[in-house]
């Protein structure tokens, strides 16, 4: 057997089979939440309000058929591999087309692969979609460490730079050894690690939310999109922060409440949903609700509410803003958390090939506009081909 056939024996089919028990004990749980008093205010500005929330979980227990998302999700051909010590679950479309480019996509908090789930068909065939064949992609996309289906790291260490290598590792391991990469959110923070650290496989990478510092020097002279993005992080740090620090310091204390109760992971992550999307004050203008749920749902059968907030435990505290000098992508969307302009994301990234700000979308691009995030895709990767 050849090194590389024995690579790809690692490499495991896998189908999503939640149990019957899983899900009864989950509508027990929702029908028997002890339910706090309502919010003193109209609006969101407390958290999410009672009222939403009461109506998302009935709509859990009685409506949301999750038998149905399993099957959409056993649709695509998935797979799981041992990468350094960790079993790690992901999606692997290849693409029809002789020529297609190797992609890894990696989702964020409190995202997940059902983030994907819309774009992975078009990038992977092109023209079954309306599109060029020129555009092919062989479709990657890895759960991240202690995120659904994968294992749950059992000692400190799994930080955004220690994903990428195991990112790399898993495209040579699936026979690609020239790949390009995406992400946003954690995400973006793998993704750009990739570029660091494996300049040689990847040929470049596409980031839909670029960390950036603010260029002091541009402060006298302000464009009204910089201004904008200063205020957004005064904002993000004065009022929209408190799950970071929480997830960043006692990520264990947190995830015994989420774990065991439904309705406050639902809440938990619903919240992010409407403060993070394009959605003019309700999530559901910009996310459906069984959207949402499918979302919630591979936090809740996995268990994953502790080990998904550690990530923030591992990195948060310490973000990597080196120089990257691979051909570099961005897409800005105009409800991104952490904006950023092309002066100043060109400090960091020294070679930005491709830049495009949007007029629609936020924080998870892929689930909200998925057309324009695969149009995006395919104008930036189009030149490092």
């Amino acid at each position: 057997m050849s090194s590389t056939t024995a690579m790809q024996a690692d490499v495991i089919p896998f189908r999503i089979e939640v149990s019957d028990a899983v899900l009864d004990d989950l509508r027990a749980r929702l029908r028997a939440t002890r339910w706090p008093e309502r919010e003193t205010v109209g609006d969101w500005s407390q958290g999410i309000p009672l009222a939403y929330v009461e109506e998302v979980c009935r709509y859990w227990v009685d409506s949301y058929d999750w038998r149905v998302r399993e099957a959409r999700l056993n649709s695509l051909p998935q797979f799981r591999t041992t990468l350094d010590g960790l079993g790690i679950h992901f999606i692997h479309l290849r693409s029809p087309e002789p020529g297609a480019l190797p992609l890894v996509l990696t989702h964020g908090w409190p995202g997940s692969i059902v983030e994907f789930l819309e774009v992975i068909g078009p990038l992977a065939d092109p023209v079954a979609h309306g599109g060029n064949a020129a555009d092919a992609f062989h479709v990657v996309v890895p759960a991240l460490p202690g995120y659904g289906f994968s294992d749950k790291p059992r000692e400190p260490g799994w930080g955004a730079p220690r994903i990428a290598a195991a990112w790399g590792e898993l495209m040579r391991r699936l026979g690609y050894p020239r790949y390009v990469a995406q992400g946003g959110d954690w995400g973006a923070m793998v993704t750009t690690a990739i570029a660091t650290t494996d300049p040689i496989g990847c040929a470049g990478i596409h980031l839909n939310m670029a960390v950036v510092a603010p260029d002091p020097t541009t402060f006298g002279e302000l464009t009204e999109l910089e201004q904008n993005a200063l205020a957004g992080f005064g904002f993000y740090n004065e009022w929209d922060s408190g799950y970071s620090k929480q997830q960043s310091t006692r990520p264990q204390t947190l995830g015994y409440g989420l774990t065991d109760s439904p309705a406050g992971q639902a809440a938990w992550i619903l919240e992010k949903f409407h403060a993070w999307t394009d959605c003019q004050g309700h999530p559901e203008n910009a996310l459906s609700r069984d959207q949402m749920l499918d979302n919630v749902m591979l936090y809740w059968v996995t268990a994953s509410a502790a080990s998904s907030a550690r990530l923030y435990w591992e990195s948060f505290r310490t973000p990597n803003l080196d120089p990257v000098d691979l051909p570099t992508g961005v897409s800005l969307f105009p409800k991104e958390i952490f904006r950023t302009s092309k002066r100043w994301a060109e400090k960091r990234f020294r070679n930005l090939v491709y830049w495009n700000e949007l007029e629609r979308g936020g924080h998870f691009a892929a689930f909200e506009q998925p057309q324009a995030f695969v149009q995006e895709l395919r104008a930036c990767f189009r030149q490092m081909r």
